[in-house]
């Protein structure tokens, strides 16, 4: 997930934890976090494939909730995750064996919404973006935040409305409001866009 925050100086920032897509939103309010790619070892590590761009949610004695490709869910609790190459190294501490790991692999691995840190005004993590209708000053509807590109100056919102996309930079000049109960974003759109 990651966060949008407006900044004094009139740009946009982001505060990394994840990148989501709406599709990693559940129903239940849990967030897709990762996906079990394999084993590592002989005593029940999973190698995951993370969205998430810290290891703070996979800190020791959370609860993950795990579906595998079945649809079957169980929460388990975190025991240790570290970096391992392009990937991260996760053990739980229900799951000590080998053969207990490997029906997982497939498994996708979900949070709560309300495990989420709080956030600061004016901030917002992605998967409250992604989805907002967009409309100019002059209440002229653009399209829908589909995602959301981070150049590391500022994020770049991919807007699509009929067959056409715009990119939409995340700066405090053009980012005028963000109303997440009716779902909108307001902006003012440089020349040329």
């Amino acid at each position: 997930m990651t966060q949008h925050r407006k900044q004094a100086k009139g740009q946009a920032r982001c505060v990394s934890y994840f990148y989501l897509t709406t599709k990693l939103v559940g129903n239940n309010g849990s967030l897709l976090i990762a996906k079990i790619v394999g084993t590592h070892g002989l005593k029940g590590t999973f190698r995951v494939y993370s969205y998430a761009e810290s290891l703070s949610v996979f800190k020791p004695d959370s609860l993950i909730l795990i579906r595998n490709t079945k649809g079957y869910e169980d929460i388990h609790a975190v025991n240790w995750a570290k970096p391992h190459k392009q990937i991260i190294l996760l053990s739980l501490k229900s799951i000590t064996t080998i053969s207990q790991a490997e029906p997982l692999i497939g498994s996708e691995l979900f949070i709560s919404k309300a495990d989420l840190p709080k956030l600061e005004d004016e901030t917002y993590y992605w998967f409250d973006i992604i989805g907002l209708s967009v409309f100019t000053i002059d209440d002229e509807y653009i399209g829908r935040v589909e995602s959301i590109i981070p150049t590391g100056s500022n994020d770049v919102f991919v807007v699509k409305g009929g067959n056409k996309e715009i990119l939409i930079p995340g700066i405090e000049s053009v980012v005028l409001s963000i109303d997440l109960n009716k779902k909108i974003m307001t902006v003012d759109l440089p020349d040329g866009l």
